[in-house]
């Protein structure tokens, strides 16, 4: 270490009186040969001051190393190249950014030291750009990056991403002989992997001689971005020593990809009394949607109490994960019950959006717009996920003036650009109240491009009011924006066997067959006493299948009477009337419904979850079955929640 000034700073300091807080006075018996490490000077009598500075620069105050640095260019002490760079690490690490460019900027001379402290500093707190900036300016003064160097601009390349600038830094690398670092080398796995491109990540990760856990953890997140789902497993097994990261990775990749059974599974690994390693709340935010994903509520439920024993479902962040996971398991008491227990200094924007989109879920509108106009009124701006949800819940309740008013308001008052995905929920709203030629003109006049999710609305309300001129044009649309989408062709399909269009039929069908198209199949699930039970259209290989088929039958005995008449306009096959009414009996919801009412007691909640819409006929069933036998049945489909109670739905038949 160098102090070659600090004699004269023991000699300035006292006649320009700088009182800094110090707890104990100077040394009354001077060493006549003063060095860094004597107390004669006041600055110098703070135990360990510099001993902080030098070290671990980030572990003093902003306000006390600003003091000291006044002292230090007071004293003379600056500009020393190495406490030039020392300061320049203090005021990186605070996030002052500002004030360590100024270092930069006075010092004549500046060594690789000082672009270390500032490059980091950006990578951290600024902007990635100008933290590669700065390293092309030490390469132009002939500087050499080193091992500190790397791994941060590796990691601002990994941050725009820039593939090419990555490999640019790359070749410094193993020019300087650094390829093999231990830090450069998980930076450069990190790159890779952000910019998709798994191979050269996986190479890099082979060469190592040397791993540590952040590139193990990188290679499994790049396999979970990849989809390469066994390839993270298998990584993860051969792990030496998992973290809470390499646990949290897994569980994270296999809930966001829909793998909620496996994230599932390892959480309850991880949660196990031989595991070295507990989850943290990152890891409970982490497998909440894998609950939410699957309608597993009472999963959720013991997640919930898990979190709660640990004290981690008061962290905001976890709580926000919780209404979530409530409301998308058909809960929407306790999904309210978690928004309210969080606090009012936590309460902010992103609570208020996942309430306010939770309200929507369900159909409940007027919740939803009240909620938004209390956000407004506590002074919390909107933002455009905001209006998703809000629009939504417009669309969803029937909400027509309320959610045009929403519309108009968000460009003028709250300065939020319409998206597309917010057409598409005014184009769902006029759609469903029957406003089909508006829908149409606003479509025509969008400033942007109308996504698949615009037209797909508008194709939905076509199907409800039987308007096959305009159903053409959305779905030629959809054919061109997503053409592997078969939903839109049997939609289109249906629309032509129920105008009696037999010709446009059969070669919508010829195309869907030699192009190879498959109708996705209806599937249904229901969690009993903590497991759940998956059921498909037509499905007779559950355990119980025998009863489920005989409660079947006897649904329409018990409930035609009651004013249910099969609506067989959703069985479009060239069949009798009697076999379209038992080819509605064997839809997946249906199914899901009887085996409910089979191994549950009288009075207990219904909860199924579907993979596609419900369809006209269920819809009307399960209305009549909720009364007939008594029962709240709650269905969630790709779209919404349906509440069926006493014959009625909470949707109002705006579906």
């Amino acid at each position: 270490m160098r102090f070659r000034n600090f004699p004269s700073l023991a000699k300035r300091s006292s006649s320009h009186h700088l009182h800094l807080p110090l707890p104990s006075p100077p040394d009354p018996n001077p060493n006549p040969n003063p060095n860094p490490k004597s107390s004669h000077h006041p600055l110098l009598s703070y135990p360990g001051l510099f001993e902080l500075l030098i070290r671990s620069p980030g572990s003093l105050p902003l306000t006390f190393g600003r003091r000291l640095h006044a002292v230090l260019t007071v004293s003379g002490a600056l500009p020393d190249p190495f406490l030039a760079a020392k300061l320049a690490a203090f005021y990186s690490s605070s996030g002052d950014l500002s004030s360590a460019a100024a270092l930069l900027r006075r010092n004549p001379n500046p060594t690789a030291l000082l672009f270390n402290a500032l490059i980091r500093g950006h990578a951290l707190f600024g902007s990635p750009l100008e933290a590669l900036s700065l390293l092309r300016c030490m390469l132009a003064r002939g500087l050499s990056p080193d091992h500190f160097t790397f791994p941060f601009a590796l990691k601002c390349s990994a941050d725009l991403p820039s593939l090419p600038l990555g490999r640019s830094i790359h070749s410094q690398c193993l020019r300087s002989g650094l390829q093999m670092d231990l830090y450069a080398g998980s930076s450069l796995i990190n790159l890779y992997v952000k910019c998709g491109e798994i191979r050269d990540a996986r190479r890099m990760f082979d060469e190592m001689h040397v791993r540590d856990a952040s590139s193990w953890n990188a290679m499994i997140a790049g396999y979970m971005n990849a989809g390469s789902f066994d390839l993270a497993q298998q990584l993860f097994d051969e792990m030496p020593n998992r973290n809470i990261v390499s646990w949290t990775s897994m569980i994270s990749g296999y809930a966001q990809n829909g793998l909620a059974d496996r994230a599932l599974v390892l959480f309850d690994k991880m949660r196990r009394d031989d595991s070295e390693v507990k989850p943290n709340w990152v890891t409970l935010v982490s497998v909440l949607p894998a609950c939410a994903h699957s309608a597993a509520l009472e999963k959720g439920e013991s997640i919930h109490s898990y979190a709660a024993a640990l004290g981690f479902d008061l962290h905001p962040t976890v709580q926000i994960a919780l209404i979530t996971m409530y409301a998308k398991c058909g809960s929407l008491a306790k999904a309210r019950n978690c928004f309210d227990r969080i606090r009012k200094n936590h309460k902010g924007l992103v609570s208020y959006n996942a309430m306010i989109a939770a309200y929507a879920s369900h159909g409940r509108g007027i919740d939803a717009t009240s909620l938004f106009e209390e956000m407004i009124r506590l002074g919390i701006w909107p933002d455009s996920i905001t209006f998703t949800g809000l629009l939504s819940g417009c669309s969803h309740s029937g909400l027509l003036d309320q959610g045009l008013s929403y519309f108009d308001s968000m460009r003028t008052v709250y300065k939020v650009e319409p998206r597309s995905e917010h057409y598409a929920c005014v184009v769902d709203l006029l759609g469903r109240v029957g406003r089909l030629v508006q829908a149409m003109n606003l479509i025509n006049s969008m400033e942007i491009e109308a996504s698949p999710s615009v037209w797909g609305a508008l194709l939905s309300a076509c199907r409800t009011y039987k308007n096959l001129e305009i159903a053409e044009v959305a779905a030629k649309k959809l054919f061109i924006l997503e053409p592997e989408n078969c939903g839109n062709y049997v939609v289109l399909s249906n629309m032509y066997a129920e105008a009696g269009r037999w010709e446009e039929l059969n070669k919508l069908r010829a195309y869907l067959k030699n192009t190879g198209f498959r109708k996705s199949p209806g599937c249904s699930w229901t969690e009993i006493n903590k497991k759940l039970h998956v059921f498909f259209g037509g499905d007779k290989s559950h355990p119980q299948a025998n009863e489920i088929y005989m409660l079947l039958k006897d649904f329409p005995n018990k409930i035609k009477p009651a004013g249910y008449v099969p609506d067989t306009s959703f069985a479009l096959h060239d069949v009798s009337e009697e076999e379209k009414e038992c080819n509605l009996i064997m839809h997946s919801e249906k199914l899901a419904v009887a085996f409910g009412l089979l191994n549950t007691t009288p009075g207990k909640v219904l909860r199924v979850t579907k993979n596609l819409r419900i369809c006209g006929d269920c819809h009307m069933a399960m209305k009549f079955i909720s009364k007939i036998y008594e029962r709240e049945i709650i269905v969630r489909d790709v779209n919404r929640f349906h509440h069926f109670r006493d014959g009625l739905c909470s949707c109002g038949e705006y579906w």
